[in-house]
């Protein structure tokens, strides 16, 4: 199923799960913490307008908080998006997340996808640049992209940006793993020079919690904002959430040692598998593309380790896997059971 994030843990026997990126450090003491002392506040509807979120996210990104509306986890955000758009035709480079073709599907706009090509290290260059003609409405961007890992530099994407304004093209622009790169790669700073631009980040990665389900949107186009808010539920935000959020916002300590450990760990995973004969593909982020003939996906699954198998990604094929950044302990334990699988 196209839908699942990862591999499927609810039917298969799985001890390690190398499928989900997020976070191997786990969920911060202080968000576990806020989850807990939320459940009383469980006999109350949440805050409707999510204030207090509101506040700490706008000051920890400093961007005014009327740029900034809620949703339960970033799918919703896309699902928001596409219903006030309506765009006539979405152009999608891939492979990248499903959830762009799924909301896109949704609203039945006409996709146009972008192939970004393993012999061009699946960049997306110039070419690109010539496929925004003015009948695409909707431009869907991630970085750095999932599956690929690759990041797409400022300077480009201000290219693709001015283009695209002067085209009437919204840019949605998946930044749910950003994160987990190093240095100021964000577009957050720029976000009130560009009206086309829609900003998607997300609370699941970085701190553990996807079960919470908490992303939202940056814009600068506050009428589109509203457009957009009105296509949300009414309290789609739980006091868990939104609790959570609060205490996220605070483990700015915690966001740094995460970086600095999940570089670490990426290298020294990429070496490992280099080792073992398998393609890895550069990129940045908590997780790393691989390719191998051998059926990786099975054999591991047999060891009750669970990678995601990236065959039914677009422009992916048999042989592509997926695999998060976890622990030195549970990567030595993931690179142990390959290498008796390839022995």
């Amino acid at each position: 199923m196209q839908g699942i994030h990862g591999g499927d843990i609810y039917t298969n026997t799985v001890k390690l799960d190398f499928s989900v990126n997020v976070n191997p450090f786990g969920i911060p003491k202080g968000v576990e913490d806020a989850l807990h002392q939320a459940v009383v506040r469980c006999q109350q509807y949440p805050d409707i307008r999510a204030f207090e979120l509101k506040e700490a996210v706008a000051k920890q990104l400093a961007v005014p908080k009327e740029y900034l509306l809620f949703g339960n986890g970033a799918s919703e955000v896309f699902m928001g998006i596409m219903h006030a758009l309506k765009p006539r035709k979405v152009l999608i480079p891939v492979p990248s997340f499903y959830g762009y073709q799924y909301v896109a599907e949704a609203v039945e706009s006409k996709i146009r996808y972008f192939s970004m090509e393993k012999e061009n290290s699946f960049l997306l260059g110039e070419k690109l640049l010539e496929a925004l003609t003015e009948d695409i409405d909707v431009l869907f961007l991630a970085n750095p992209n999932n599956p690929t890992g690759k990041r797409l530099e400022r300077d480009y994407l201000r290219e693709v940006l001015a283009i695209c304004r002067e085209k009437g093209i919204y840019v949605v622009l998946d930044e749910c793993f950003i994160s987990f790169c190093e240095g100021d790669v964000s577009l957050v700073s720029e976000i009130a020079e560009y009206p086309n631009l829609l900003l998607v980040q997300a609370f699941t990665k970085l701190y553990a919690i996807p079960g919470v389900r908490l992303g939202f949107l940056i814009s600068s186009n506050k009428i589109l904002l509203q457009k957009i808010a009105r296509q949300l539920p009414e309290w789609n935000l739980s006091v868990f959430a939104q609790e959570a959020g609060i205490a996220c916002v605070k483990e700015k300590a915690f966001v740094e040692q995460t970086v600095e450990y999940v570089q670490k760990e990426r290298a020294f995973l990429t070496e490992q598998l280099q080792k073992m004969g398998l393609e890895v593909f550069d990129g940045e982020g908590n997780f790393i593309l691989v390719y191998t003939e051998k059926p990786l996906y099975e054999l591991l699954l047999e060891r009750g380790i669970l990678i995601r198998d990236c065959q039914n990604f677009k422009g992916l094929t048999k042989g592509y896997y997926r695999i998060a950044v976890k622990s030195r302990e549970e990567n030595k334990i993931l690179l142990r059971e390959i290498g008796e699988c390839f022995a």
